[in-house]
């Protein structure tokens, strides 16, 4: 359809083909096998596109499946890509794709400036409810220096209140461990535990959707315990569904887990964040000294601790180490100056 003028690709984090793992999993530059033009890695000894890489081009077309959460690399890599056209007359055009998990419920806490990193680098809660192309615009509104040449080529027929499935489109996996929609609603759950040496399911058929550790029996903690506490906790719209699994690569690889998959019951109630967090304090408190935080670095941060990284706060890992509630505070969501700045980007 480009003709001559397509001369260069660019992949982010997973790689262009969406086939390599998570945190730090870095790619190289390569030539592509079919079309026979450069393939820069954006998540290779750079994050930002080089001048090198920009040479010669007049138009970058931005085709990206965001997953709607704010620690999800994509929205990252096209600001970066924004920035650095900015002032070199190169147009982005983003082709805007669906927010899957919908564009209304906004959860969770915003980050703060001293945990700012790839996957934080603006003050957006978990669920920011925006398409990639709103992000875009957003990005030039409020946190861009200087001003791109952007064009988001809107959506036929998207309503916010939808998820993926509902749109009646195939789904092309963002990346390995996202195989399905359905994982996408409790990503802002479950990817908190990337920042412990709990297994988060990569290497199951199920990553992203079950949690757990070797020294977890499920069965009866559920009983003796947890039950109780997802009561008590207020939380709606799921199931933990007490199981074993057996990770064949990453944490614990080869190791059986005991664990939870959370079931999805009403997606209309269900606060993965919330879930997230509540499940995170359960099973630190359960563990003791078998529940680990991981030690950096995580997405290029070599010095605070990855959960801190990943939450964009140390506020929440204080809360789950010495807070006896088990009802996650309202505190950590005030976004109130973030639902006005939303109203005024979205398109839909």
């Amino acid at each position: 359809m480009f003709g001559p003028r397509f001369i260069k690709l660019f992949g982010p984090q997973h790689g262009f083909s969406t086939d390599v793992q998570d945190n730090m999993v870095e790619t190289d530059h390569v030539v592509h096998p079919y079309f026979n033009i450069p393939v820069y890695s954006l998540y290779s000894e750079t994050r930002i596109p080089t001048d090198e890489m920009l040479e010669d081009i007049d138009q970058i077309f931005v085709d990206l499946q965001d997953v709607g959460c704010r620690i999800y690399t994509y929205i990252y890599t096209l600001t970066h890509l924004l920035d650095k056209c900015a002032g070199k007359g190169i147009q982005v055009i983003v082709l805007d794709r669906p927010n899957p998990i919908n564009g209304i419920d906004i959860e969770g806490n915003l980050v703060e400036q001293e945990f700012v990193s790839f996957v934080g680098l603006y003050p957006l809660p978990i669920r920011h409810v925006m398409t990639i192309g709103e992000v875009a615009l957003m990005h030039q509104k409020l946190w861009a220096k200087e001003k791109a040449k952007l064009e988001v080529i809107k959506m036929k027929h998207w309503k916010r209140e939808m998820y993926f499935e509902d749109t009646g489109l195939p789904w092309f996996l963002p990346s390995p461990n996202l195989a399905k929609p359905e994982s996408t609603i409790t990503f802002p759950a479950t990817v908190f535990f990337e920042g412990t040496l709990l297994s988060e399911g990569r290497g199951t058929s199920q990553p992203l959707e079950i949690v757990g550790h070797p020294k977890i029996e499920p069965y009866s903690f559920f009983e003796k315990h947890l039950n109780q506490s997802i009561r008590d906790s207020k939380l709606e719209g799921f199931v933990l569904r007490p199981i074993t699994f057996l990770p064949t690569f990453q944490k614990h690889g080869n190791t059986v887990c005991g664990g939870f998959q959370i079931h999805v019951t009403n997606r209309k109630t269900f606060r993965p964040w919330r879930v997230g967090q509540f499940v995170m304090r359960e099973l630190y408190h359960f563990l003791g000294d078998d529940f680990k935080w991981k030690n950096p670095p995580y997405e290029y941060n070599y010095t605070q601790k990855p959960i801190d990284v990943i939450n964009g706060t140390d506020k929440i890992r204080n809360w789950i180490e010495q807070n006896e509630s088990v009802e996650v505070p309202n505190g950590f969501e005030i976004l109130t100056d973030y639902k006005k700045q939303f109203d005024e980007v979205k398109v839909y």
